[in-house]
């Protein structure tokens, strides 16, 4: 692939630790900080709510405290007293579910400010002032009530919701920058207050103070933000204890918990560390006009197929200097495991197919084309797409499988497979009109008939939608039909191995059977299909008459590899080495269903998720090696994390990092 090599506009030698740190602090942004709010709201509930408790064990004692407190003029201390008890106790409650956060954290808030300046101040109650603070310019954030409520707010019957719905976004983008520089200046001066008596006791204590020293200054500069914060997070614990109490510790930890996960804001250093980073380093993208700059001229990678292999190589590749394209006949990425619970009516569709421009939004160099794949030009390198053209530099096959019927393809009309969405809601039609025309049927042999679903495979495709439609029958369906008992239906699952799973041990395999027992399966082993026609199957020497019969036994590879002229094996899939290469062709590659790659054993790898996608990092990982003139990562090999199977609501069968779980753990 030498074409690819260039020494134009390469990015330095520590763009791939830069790209990282990037990455690590966008997903603690993104998945981490979340959790986080909460942890803050729950905290900060449970003072607000103890201390309104203790105010109502004692009310004279509570009332007297009011009125000795300095008064508000107009406000009897008897209903000041019921005012403030009531926020303490309503407060935290709207706090711990999000509900009108904003609202929830500013009474408190003002609270606070009220005694900070009338009494005698506190460190403690100044960082619950800053946390509440924060509650009041960011919001509750996405795990609450009110992320879920927002998006409706505007259209809803509440007064003023329209301009109710316009304050909460204002105030995080005009209020929010300001009051984290206010917060990483109050939090700087306290730590540099915290340290003093350290100075001067001994060497250790006076290199650890100039060292809390240090990083308070650039924490309240900004600079460095998510660094210092870590830092001074570590000091907090042997901060000196006459100068912090263990309330004051926790709160702070929180606050700067934040700044770690979060970043400084807007007004701080950072931002001018971090538009120089991007100048230096290309692949960040500062903006899309200058990232597109940069990739003028830029290898280009063209992806076929959108499943896991295929997104995995792409994000991959965020950071290359590349023009990747994805192209796919189908606009939405697949989660292809949990497509037999589209076919049994648990899940939608739309819950398990996620656009593909959703899942590369913020990648600049990448773009998705919605296009047939029809074949490949070698010669001059393009990938024939319909009517278009895609030239290509590098190539990427990742085109999936489809049923194979091992040359009985006339059964494919009378046992679909499950493969695509079209498949899942096609089965879903089937399983649901059986018991639709069961209830109308007066003649019993025809309701047995029709209430016998015959599933042929038992790998976890066959077993999972074998447990999902005896789910359905028994407990979807209760009590929803009059004449017949859905309970009634017979499931047959057909299985021409000697036992179930027969990738997974063979305890979990007969955990499984037992499960699929337990909930009313007929599992037949060592038992092959003979044939398969529209009023059911003959196995063996067995006829099962049946209406629906589902196909789950075996699968081939898509014409990729007659595309490419290439070594195929028996299920079609294109031979590749252990760098996912295919042989003879310069910068071509497979992957997922589309490869055969040996493992550590020497036998193909299996058609898995977890393989397809950790494939995809690695052929993108070798691709930009080779664009950027670095060392090329080893042979592939799969780390193996684990594998699973669900049979029915309350079952399932694990082998996990070396576990074996079984039941409902499992």
């Amino acid at each position: 692939m030498a074409e690819l090599s260039t020494s134009r506009r390469l990015s330095p030698r520590w763009a791939p630790l830069v790209e990282r740190a990037y990455e690590i602090a966008g997903l603690a942004s993104d998945v981490v900080a979340p959790s986080l709010d909460v942890v803050v709201r729950v905290w900060l509930a449970q003072s607000l709510f103890t201390s309104g408790m203790v105010q109502t064990m004692d009310w004279s004692a509570t009332v007297f405290r009011y009125a000795a407190e300095p008064p508000i003029p107009g406000i009897p201390p008897g209903l000041l007293a019921t005012v403030g008890t009531g926020f303490a106790l309503i407060c935290p409650l709207l706090l711990i579910g999000g509900l009108a956060t904003r609202a929830a954290a500013v009474l408190p808030l003002l609270w606070l400010v009220f005694l900070q300046i009338t009494e005698m101040p506190l460190d403690t109650q100044l960082y619950e002032m800053l946390l509440l603070g924060l509650l009041v310019v960011r919001g509750a954030g996405p795990l609450s009530i009110d992320h879920v409520l927002a998006p409706h707010l505007p259209g809803s019957a509440i007064p003023f919701a329209a301009s109710l719905s316009r304050i909460g976004p204002a105030l995080t983008r005009y209020a929010q920058p300001a009051y984290l520089l206010l917060a990483r200046l109050t939090i700087g001066g306290l730590l540099l207050r915290a340290t003093g008596p350290w100075f001067g006791p001994g060497l250790t204590t006076s290199l650890i103070a100039v060292l809390v020293t240090v990083a308070s200054v650039a924490f309240a500069a900004g600079l460095g933000t998510r660094v210092a914060a870590l830092a001074l997070l570590l000091a907090v614990p042997i901060l000196p204890a006459a100068t912090m109490g263990m309330d004051s510790r926790v709160l702070l930890t929180l606050l700067l918990a934040g700044f770690v996960l979060r970043g400084g804001g807007a007004l701080a250093l950072d931002r001018l560390v971090d538009a120089r980073l991007r100048r230096l380093f290309p692949s960040l993208g500062s903006h899309a006009d200058a990232h597109q700059r940069w990739l003028d001229g830029a290898p280009r990678v063209e992806i076929v197929g959108a499943g896991f292999g295929g997104i995995a190589a792409a994000r991959a590749l965020k950071h290359a200097w590349a023009q990747v394209t994805i192209v796919d006949r189908r606009d939405y990425h697949l989660f292809q495991p949990l497509l037999y619970q589209v076919a049994t009516a648990s899940l939608s569709p739309a819950e398990i197919a996620t656009p593909i421009r959703s899942l590369v939004r913020g990648q600049a160099n990448c773009r998705v084309l919605m296009a047939r794949v029809g074949g490949i030009d070698l010669e001059r390198r393009e990938v024939l797409a319909g009517d278009r053209r895609i030239p290509f530099d590098c190539l990427l096959l990742a085109t999936g499988a489809r049923p194979s019927y091992f040359g009985k393809d006339a059964w494919e009309a009378h046992a679909p497979g499950l493969k695509k969405i079209d498949d899942a809601t096609a089965i879903r039609g089937r399983i649901l009109s059986a018991f639709e025309r069961a209830e109308a049927s007066d003649d019993p042999e025809e309701r047995r008939r029709l209430l016998t679903f015959v599933l042929v495979g038992g790998g976890p495709t066959g077993v999972e939608l074998a447990g999902a439609i005896a789910e359905l029958a028994r407990h979807g369906m209760r009590a929803e039909f009059r004449t017949v008992e859905p309970a009634s239906a017979r499931v047959v699952l057909v299985q021409s191995a000697a036992r179930l799973l027969p990738a997974m041990p063979k305890a979990l395999s007969a955990a499984a059977r037992r499960s699929l027992e337990a909930l009313g399966v007929e599992v037949l082993t060592g038992a092959k299909v003979e044939t398969i026609d529209d009023q059911g199957a003959r196995v063996g020497d067995m006829r099962i008459e049946a209406a629906t019969v589902l196909w789950a036994a075996g699968v081939m590879a898509s014409p990729a590899g007659k595309w490419l002229g290439a070594a195929r094996d028996n299920s079609g899939r294109v031979v590749v080495g252990p760098d996912h290469a295919v042989p003879g062709l310069t910068g071509v590659y497979a992957l997922g269903d589309t490869a055969a790659c040996p493992g550590e054993d020497g036998k193909p790898l299996p058609g898995l998720a977890a393989i397809a996608k950790q494939q995809g990092q690695y052929v993108a990982q070798r691709i930009r090696a080779e664009i950027e003139r670095r060392p090329l990562p080893g042979p592939f090999r799969y780390r193996d994390w684990g594998s699973m199977a669900t049979i029915g609501r309350k079952a399932a069968v694990a082998d996990l990092w070396g576990a074996r779980l079984s039941g409902t753990v499992a």
